[in-house]
């Protein structure tokens, strides 16, 4: 270990990507199933739930040496899932669907928390319903957010603890200077 530049570890061993793969997964049937052909929210809806989690991927690389693009790149993938979720709440609302009630939600919120295995879910949403599918994503992409808000919050903490990439450089090299050249 140099004192600088560590790892924080393989995104897709982080459960903030694993969800939005499972997102991404569900959103991309959910568009080509039960949208029209030529609709542009098909695009909007898979390039949401693709920037989503594509940012989550470039944040966690550019941890290594921007604490600042890291912070930006995981904001990217918040609002890049706000604005899928308000897709989702668009459908159902211009369809006359319903959203689950709040125990239903719940419930299924409980259940997401356990499941993050996007080949689990492809496997189920073929039997679902657009409304089934559409309040399983929404609800997906409130624990989405809320883990994303948890995972900027520790960025910013980091960054205010160790500071940026310079100022561990600076660390490193003044400890290498102490253990070596004495002080």
């Amino acid at each position: 270990m140099n004192g600088f530049i560590e790892s924080k570890g393989d995104y897709r061993n982080l459960i903030v990507y694993k969800k939005a793969e499972c997102i991404y997964d569900i959103s991309y049937f959910f568009a080509h199933k039960y949208l029209s052909k030529g609709d542009r929210t098909i695009d909007q809806m898979i390039q949401a739930a693709r920037s989503g989690k594509q940012n989550i991927i470039e944040g966690s690389a550019a941890s290594k040496t921007s604490r600042e693009t890291e912070i930006k790149l995981f904001n990217v993938a918040k609002a890049s899932f706000d604005e899928l979720l308000a897709d989702y709440e668009d459908y159902i609302r211009v369809r006359d669907k319903s959203l689950w009630p709040e125990d239903k939600v719940r419930r299924v919120r409980e259940f997401c928390k356990q499941n993050n295995d996007s080949a689990f879910y492809r496997s189920i949403i073929k039997q679902r319903d657009d409304e089934t599918i559409a309040n399983l994503c929404i609800t997906m992409i409130m624990q989405e957010l809320y883990l994303l808000v948890k995972l900027i919050e520790r960025a910013k903490a980091d960054f205010l603890k160790n500071g940026g990439i310079r100022e561990e450089m600076t660390r490193a090299r003044l400890k290498y200077r102490n253990e070596n050249y004495g002080r």
